[in-house]
């Protein structure tokens, strides 16, 4: 047996990464919002996530003023449920302005998660302005997954009478600048049709800012694809920047 020579020596320096290459966790930012009522509300967001966590995006803003301005109609006494919360604010405003029930939820990652029931606790002395306590949750939801977990959150959430099972869901849910992910697009509509309860009392509120312009026909496409399921789709209205109301129609949910 033979010893290797100084050619056969593998320089195994060539394998280490640079200094500097691992950069360091970033901290958690706060950020504010400022309710129609002059209420400010703080939030924690993540430091940095891939998922875009760690950023309170337009879209969140314009739509929980348009909760607040619509409260009597959208959020007194209703079942909330927020698709893709990031920071969670349209779910901490519901919850501010008297739903009955608020579930919260964003991709199963356990730092998104973490903030998102970090903001949860911080509002939670708010959530009674005049009404029941909502009861708020967090939880780690994935597209298109089994809703029974979401769904599971409605028992007892204050209703006088259990639903019918053919009614059963959520009087609104909340997307908020979500459709840019167009790969998702059909795992995001079979959760919204799976956990929406059936009536045209129900709505999903759908709200985005168009970051890339020109593939704005491909974040409208989502909302083509929820008309093509029976739902009946409009928009909410100038002055509210881009958003849309989605609601039942020939017994679909909506």
């Amino acid at each position: 047996m033979t010893s290797p020579s100084d050619d056969d020596l593998i320089d195994t320096a060539l394998f280490q990464e640079p200094e500097g290459y691992f950069q360091p966790e970033k901290p958690a930012t706060y950020t504010s919002h400022t309710l129609l009522s002059g209420q400010t509300l703080r939030l924690r967001l993540v430091g940095h996530n891939p998922l875009w966590g760690h950023v309170l995006w337009d879209a969140a803003q314009v739509l929980s003023d348009y909760l607040h301005h619509h409260a009597a109609d959208l959020v007194v006494g209703k079942a909330v449920l927020e698709l893709g919360a990031g920071a969670g604010l349209p779910s901490l405003v519901c919850g501010i302005l008297g739903a009955r029930r608020v579930v919260v939820t964003d991709y199963p990652d356990a730092d998104l998660v973490d903030n998102l029931a970090h903001n949860v606790a911080a509002c939670a002395p708010l959530f009674s302005g005049g009404h029941a306590p909502a009861r708020v949750s967090v939880m780690g939801f994935l597209w298109g997954a089994d809703p029974a977990a979401l769904l599971d959150c409605l028992v007892g959430a204050g209703d006088a009478s259990p639903a019918p099972a053919s009614q059963a869901g959520f009087d609104l849910l909340i997307l908020a600048d979500l459709v840019f992910n167009y790969s998702e697009h059909g795992a995001l509509l079979a959760t919204l049709k799976a956990t929406l309860r059936r009536g045209e009392a129900a709505r999903a509120l759908v709200f985005f800012t168009p970051h890339r312009p020109w593939l704005m026909e491909r974040d409208l496409g989502f909302l083509e694809r929820c008309r093509g399921e029976g739902l009946l789709v409009r928009g909410v209205g100038e002055g509210w920047g881009r958003g849309s109301c989605l609601r039942g129609r020939g017994g679909m949910s909506g």
